[in-house]
């Protein structure tokens, strides 16, 4: 990375940290973009060279966790089940979110235009894993119904994680639901 890349890498980083202080000390709806780019000692034009709008400071992706999670994928052992591939991607995944992730579930329960947001921070990700579940096990219906499982537990942990659990109970409820799930996948 050259030295360009690395202050527009610096400058995002700051602006989303930035936001996500102010969002949490006074909530989604009570700050404005202008008080977010003056707390990252940007101009407004500048944040919007970054993010295309409030929503995206909350959701978009730290632009080096795509080439991340991407090499989280590829190290997985070649000889491995998909299965458990796909649940060690999953739970690393989410554990790299545990930063972000209970500040962006508080903001949106609390945020009625947070909430409505059609902001999918995941969808890139499930691209990627897809792509990358097919070159290991093939373009075939049990690789698709393997991915399917996987994301379907992720998002049942998701809406069953209560408003005031700690991050940790969410983890440990997405290993269950991946367990649970993992032994009918067995057959397969």
């Amino acid at each position: 990375m050259n030295l360009r890349e690395r202050k527009k890498l610096e400058a995002w980083r700051a602006i989303r940290a930035a936001a996500l202080k102010l969002f949490a000390e006074r909530g989604y709806d009570a700050v404005s973009v202008e008080q977010i780019a003056a707390a990252a000692n940007v101009s407004r034009a500048t944040y919007f060279n970054y993010f295309a709008g409030k929503e995206a400071v909350v959701f978009d992706q730290d632009p080096q966790e795509r080439d991340n999670l991407r090499a989280m994928m590829d190290a997985r052992p070649a000889g491995e089940p998909l299965w458990d591939s796909l649940t060690a991607i999953m739970i690393g995944l989410n554990e790299r979110l545990a930063d972000r992730m209970p500040l962006q579930r508080r903001l949106k329960a609390q945020s009625p235009a947070l909430a409505q947001s059609t902001q999918d921070f995941g969808e890139q990700f499930r691209a990627d894993l897809h792509e990358w579940a097919r070159r290991r096990a093939g373009d075939s219906v049990t690789t698709t119904l393997q991915l399917n499982l996987a994301s379907a537990a992720a998002a049942t942990a998701y809406q069953t994680w209560g408003p005031d659990e700690p991050f940790e109970d969410y983890l440990r409820r997405l290993r269950e639901c991946l367990r649970q799930v993992g032994a009918g996948v067995a057959g397969l």
